[in-house]
């Protein structure tokens, strides 16, 4: 018996983790810059995300190997042993990627002439980070987060039972 990719589904629980926290640091960062109003370059902050993108899903390429197709087996004459394959999960660093973008859409407009930013006409554009809009993302990267660690704690808990055979 061989075995390939043990812990698996660690490294994708681990990787779940890291980018979550991520995630987490970057909404943190555009919660304490939702007043900025003026930054090194001049402009109001602007709020930030992460875009995450996968390359092409090798699933199922692994599903069918050499372009072979699964077929429905019969009776036990049909039984034809399946080819040896490669590992569904290989390095997912080289297919995955996470960019920081900057949202480019402009702030709301304040009327306030006496702050020094202010343009000729008195106006202020403040940042476009909506605190609400935030905390929504907040929330919804802690729940990943936890369902990373269930993820991780169930693969943990398969190794130990697998282990205790």
């Amino acid at each position: 018996m061989r075995i390939d990719n043990t812990f698996s589904g660690f490294d994708v629980s681990a990787k779940g983790l890291s980018i979550q926290r991520k995630r987490m640091d970057l909404i943190a960062e555009n919660i304490a810059n939702a007043d900025v109003t003026k930054t090194a370059d001049g402009q109001p902050y602007k709020r930030k995300y992460f875009q995450i993108t996968a390359s092409k899903n090798e699933f199922d390429n692994n599903l069918m190997p050499e372009g072979k197709t699964i077929q429905l087996i019969t009776s036990e004459e049909d039984q034809i042993p399946y080819p040896e394959t490669t590992p569904i999960m290989q390095n997912n660093d080289e297919k995955l990627s996470i960019n920081e973008v900057t949202d480019q859409t402009p702030g709301n407009m304040v009327y306030m002439p006496d702050n020094p930013n202010a343009n000729a006409d008195g106006y202020v554009e403040e940042s476009n980070v909506n605190i609400v809009t935030e905390m929504v993302d907040m929330i919804s990267a802690t729940r990943s987060y936890e369902a990373n660690i269930t993820a991780l704690n169930a693969s943990k808990q398969l190794t130990k039972d697998s282990l205790d055979i």
